[in-house]
């Protein structure tokens, strides 16, 4: 982590939030106006400053009737709602007993059963599958099915009421087609067709036929599969690769759409999209666009690729855009009469195709039930602390105790604070982004990273060379970037697999106008823990060392000549002096981590946060003591920790944004 930091996506605009924003200010105001308290007699004041991120977000939407049904992300619990279209209010809901986020939602012909599949952090012998009876929806949905495999990406249900489910989640373990019989309540698998795949993100069914997309957007490189659609007969369970070969060189299959006697596939890769005859899977048309999430209204067939929602004639050929504004990511498509309807982070939106204008409605405002979500990162300054949360930001403004939100498109995965402005690595694939709170400007993309390089892990602040520093991953490739982004002169230099190409660039860190790269190998062989010394100038390799560690590289900081280094799952912190190049020193952090964290230099010390602890290092001896155990945060893609200019520390605790002071026992530390 760099001196201050934050995360979130393709920041948008503050607004469309209304009401919460009040409720949100009176929670945390309560909360931010109690006591601070002390860990223990001399130990750490601790103040909360009340939730850090409180809203309602979603990953998945679907229209049953008269009604949209909308998937919640990364809330607890999870929970389904429903939007009535023709009173604009949110009129149902449902909580699930497992998962942190729905992006899969199928009803059955009748339209009385919608079956969601949940996103899970492991395979834990609850149901990933549920069904709710629409006909009752005071009732909850109940769990169904478990399928083997971690996550459901998408979910389908044929015509005789068998569901069929998609997803993966474990990248080392390729993902297996799944079918729930509601007959005999048994959920069994259909095998692996592709050992290659690690995800599945797209499934559909026929009478006659499951269709099972598969890929590599997660985990991708080092030999993995591209895209593949296999083509399964349901009454032998054989299957076949139907993909025609226009788009074969795709990374992954990500979306599959029955419509009327044709399949709508989106690949990730081509630039293309493809029909598919139901009939003869060997004719097919090309759209030449990249989409997903086809719907069809006579001869249009509609499809989002974002920022917009286009329309193919099958008739003409033609490709038409007919939602042209940026409403964010967008999480469903359906036809509503005469209309396109889809459902952005924050709206729900009825395009007309014709007219090409749109009307939204705001889920917030509808009543969509908001609650304290997993953080993506923060950063603290300029009198400000910034929580991510998904498709927002939350800026706690300290000396007015009030929270705002800025809409967020995107993730900001890490970001530094300069001057006042902030700076974020913006996922997916939104490279460098700028916002300026004192002008009220939207942010905006000030720096894009090379193709392919879509996730934005680590940002710091180089002050010798005045650069933006960032590290990053290939998902679909392997391997990562250097980014170096000048705010004087506006100019971007990269270098894609500055470490090697199996490395991303996990963890960034600067010390006397050098950069210094921490590489993370998920991949079974190769090396794991590169640290490379980068010009970030010049472009150009340094020197390199290799510390030795079993894993990746989660945290890098630097304090005096000393580069710390923090290693994934628990295997250890390491530390080389910038004057010799050594490693200087091996300790133990299994006591206080499990995997990813953060690492911060506050006062003349490195801290450290994990899953369950904010720690110290001491400056000397290097033995690590704890600051807070139990810490918990709420996180969704790893703890971060961040420092203001007065030192103060501040990280989840929970759901809950928290100061740290630990200026007494940094006193004794110093001597």
């Amino acid at each position: 982590m760099s001196t201050f930091a934050i995360n979130r996506r393709q920041l948008l605009q503050t607004g469309g939030i209304g009401g919460l924003a009040a409720a949100l200010s009176a929670m945390s105001s309560g909360a931010a106006q109690a006591a601070p308290r002390n860990q223990a007699a001399g130990g750490p004041v601790i103040t909360n400053l009340g939730p850090a991120v409180v809203q309602f977000s979603l990953m998945s939407s679907l229209l049953v009737g008269d009604t949209v049904y909308i998937g919640s992300r990364n809330l607890s619990p999870a929970r389904v709602i429903g939007f009535h279209l023709p009173t604009g209010k949110v009129t149902s809901r449902t909580d699930l007993g497992s998962g942190y986020s729905i992006q899969a939602l199928a009803a059955d012909s009748t339209g009385r059963y919608l079956y969601a599949g949940v996103l899970r952090d492991g395979v834990d012998g609850k149901p990933n599958i549920y069904r709710w009876d629409l006909s009752t929806p005071s009732s909850p949905a109940v769990g169904v099915g478990e399928t083997g495999d971690r996550d459901i990406r998408a979910l389908a249900v044929a015509p005789d009421g068998k569901v069929y489910a998609a997803g993966g989640g474990e990248t080392s373990k390729a993902p297996s087609l799944w079918e729930y019989d509601p007959g005999t309540n048994a959920t069994t698998s259909w095998g692996v067709p592709d050992p290659g795949a690690t995800i599945a993100q797209a499934v559909a069914a026929t009478d006659s036929h499951v269709y099972f997309g598969t890929g590599s957007t997660l985990g991708g490189g080092n030999g993995s599969s591209p895209a593949r659609l296999f083509a399964f007969d349901r009454t032998t369970k054989a299957s076949t690769n139907i993909l025609p070969a226009e788009v074969s060189t795709g990374v992954s299959v990500t979306s599959l759409s029955v419509l009327n006697g044709q399949l709508g596939v989106g690949v990730k890769g081509p630039g293309k999209s493809v029909l598919i005859n139901l009939a003869d899977h060997s004719k097919y048309a090309i759209i030449a666009k990249t989409g997903v999430m086809f719907r069809q209204l006579g001869n249009d067939v509609f499809f989002v690729k974002e920022p917009g929602v286009w329309s193919y004639n099958m008739v003409s050929k033609k490709i038409t855009q007919i939602l042209t504004e940026d409403v964010g990511a967008m999480w469903g498509l359906d036809v509503y009469g005469n209309k396109a309807l889809t459902v952005s982070s924050y709206d729900v939106i009825e395009v007309d195709p014709v007219a090409k204008t749109a009307v939204k409605r705001d889920l917030t405002q509808a009543g969509a039930p908001g609650g304290p979500q997993l953080c993506m990162g923060l950063a603290a300054g300029a009198g400000d602390v910034y929580v991510g949360g998904t498709g927002t930001i939350a800026r706690h403004q300290l000396a007015a105790n009030q929270v705002s939100y800025l809409r967020a498109t995107g993730e900001a995965k890490d970001a530094v604070i300069v001057g006042g402005i902030l700076y974020t690595g913006q996922y997916n694939s939104r490279g460098i982004y700028s916002y300026d709170p004192s002008t009220g400007q939207l942010p905006y993309q000030v720096a894009a990273l090379p193709p392919g390089q879509n996730r934005p892990l680590d940002v710091c602040w180089d002050a010798v060379n005045g650069l933006v520093i960032a590290g990053a991953q290939n998902d679909t490739g392997g391997g990562g970037c250097f980014a170096a982004y000048n705010p004087v002169t506006t100019q971007v230099i990269s270098k894609v697999n500055p470490i090697d190409a199996l490395q991303m660039v996990r963890a960034v860190a600067t010390k006397d106008g050098v950069a210094y790269l921490g590489g993370d190998n998920i991949y079974a062989t190769g090396p794991r823990s590169t640290v490379v010394a980068w010009d970030p100038v010049a472009n150009q390799e340094l020197w390199r060392v290799d510390p030795g560690q079993p894993q990746g590289i989660a945290a890098m900081a630097v304090h005096g000549k000393f580069l710390y280094g923090m290693s994934r799952k628990a295997s250890g912190l390491f530390v080389i002096d910038l004057d010799t190049r050594q490693v200087v020193h091996r300790g133990d952090l299994s006591s206080v981590c499990t995997d990813f964290g953060a690492l911060q230099v506050s006062r003349g010390i490195v801290y450290g946060v994990s899953d369950t602890t904010v720690f110290r290092i001491d400056p000397i001896t290097f033995a690590v003591s704890v600051v807070v155990a139990g810490i918990n945060g709420g996180w969704y893609s790893g703890p971060h920790i961040t420092a203001d200019e007065n030192g103060l520390l501040y990280t989840l605790q929970g759901s809950d944004l928290v100061r740290i002071d630990d200026q007494q026992a940094m006193q004794t530390m110093r001597r």
